[in-house]
């Protein structure tokens, strides 16, 4: 039941460069800013990368699990190199904006399913939970580490600066893939042959695993597109330092206690983990000095360092093994969705009631899922 094997190192440390590029354009907002845009018109350009996911993630699904995870890594590090290089011609927000933060979203979606279903086909399934756990560290680490960075190379070289670190991010993370051996055969798994993505959409055990990730998905866009444009208004601390203490709590967590979950069960630590991130989002709503925006970083970080490998779990203890693929599409467009959603529609809602009562209400939308799941759906797997 080892977790740290070369190819899972290997693995992490591919996701991470590519994080770092992602953490870098949570700057974007701040571009957007300087050009003109308002709340609404950032969180529509912000959340219009999803659309990718959302319509393409049948085609991910089962090109992952009848082809293999490797091609579809490698196109998704190809086209984020090539769709972070175009970022460095931005100038005004002109309507090829738009399609560049589509594709954009599309090498995302494929870098984030691919690198997590491949970290699950490695892992044992004694330890789903906590292995999934850990490398997502490499994602946390690579946030903090991304965030301060886009603060420094804006600092020295603005925006084009920014992209041009993200650029260079996106090239090693290119070259680790590479090296990346493939974990999955083509064909079926142990003689069982995969369903149609619809049915792994519709399985009953999975749906209220679907329903929570995306009330808990819109309440981390929330924070996530409109934390950077927050700061510029209230002028309380950096994107950089929020982000750090956030991830530093999580990866804290995850590693000193890490086993939990496996060990009580990842359905038990749904809603706590919700309701922590809940209560972080609402003291940002409240927060009107530093110490109060870093108290939030911290409560948050202990819903994510809990939230998003109990529920990545639930999917893959629950799907079938020749599904893995398609279930790992529906989590990542859940995700991305979400945000497609929440980001226009908080945007709406931060300009007509202000950033802390829309950081309220996103609160209560996650704390009445976490309770929904636990009053109908939460501990009792359903037949498939």
């Amino acid at each position: 039941a080892t977790l740290f094997t070369p190819r899972f190192l290997h693995c992490a440390a591919a996701n991470f460069m590519h994080m770092v590029a992602f953490a870098m354009f949570l700057h974007l907002p701040g571009l957007l800013q300087l050009l003109g845009a308002g709340p609404p018109l950032i969180g529509a350009l912000v959340s219009v990368s999803a659309i990718s996911s959302v319509v393409f993630s049948p085609l991910i699904g089962r090109a992952m699990d009848r082809r293999g995870r490797r091609p579809v890594l490698l196109l998704g590090n190809v086209l984020n190199v090539c769709t972070v290089a175009l970022y460095l011609l931005v100038d005004a927000i002109a309507p090829w904006l738009w399609a560049l933060q589509i594709v954009h979203g599309l090498a995302q979606t494929l870098m984030y399913a691919g690198f997590f279903t491949y970290a699950a086909d490695i892992l044992p399934a004694a330890r789903m939970t906590q292995g999934l756990a850990l490398f997502g560290t490499s994602a946390l680490l690579a946030i903090s580490v991304g965030g301060y960075l886009g603060d420094l190379a804006i600092a020295m070289g603005g925006y084009a600066g920014l992209f041009a670190a993200a650029l260079l991010a996106a090239l090693v993370a290119l070259m680790l893939t590479f090296t990346l051996g493939e974990t999955r055969s083509a064909g079926p798994v142990g003689g069982e042959v995969a369903r149609r993505w619809r049915d792994t959409l519709r399985q009953r055990d999975l749906l209220p695993v679907w329903l929570v990730a995306g009330t808990f998905f819109v309440a981390q866009g929330g924070v996530f597109v409109f934390y950077k444009t927050w700061v510029l208004e209230s002028g309380l601390g950096t994107l950089g330092g929020f982000f750090t203490l956030y991830t530093t709590t999580a990866i804290v967590l995850r590693v000193t206690l890490g086993w939990l979950p496996d060990r009580v069960g990842p359905a038990r630590m749904v809603a706590p983990s919700l309701l922590a991130y809940a209560a972080g989002v609402a003291i940002l709503g409240a927060a009107s000095e530093l110490w109060q925006a870093m108290l939030a970083a911290v409560v948050c970080g202990v819903g994510h360092g809990y939230g998003f490998p109990v529920l990545l779990s639930l999917v893959h203890e629950r799907v079938r093994a020749t599904e893995r693929g398609a279930a790992m599409s529906i989590f990542t467009a859940i995700d991305d969705g979400s945000v497609l959603v929440a980001g226009p529609t908080l945007g709406l809602a931060a300009r007509a009631l202000g950033y802390d009562g829309m950081f309220l209400a996103v609160a209560g939308l996650l704390a009445a899922g976490a309770l929904v799941f636990v009053s109908h759906i939460g501990f009792n797997r359903g037949p498939r």
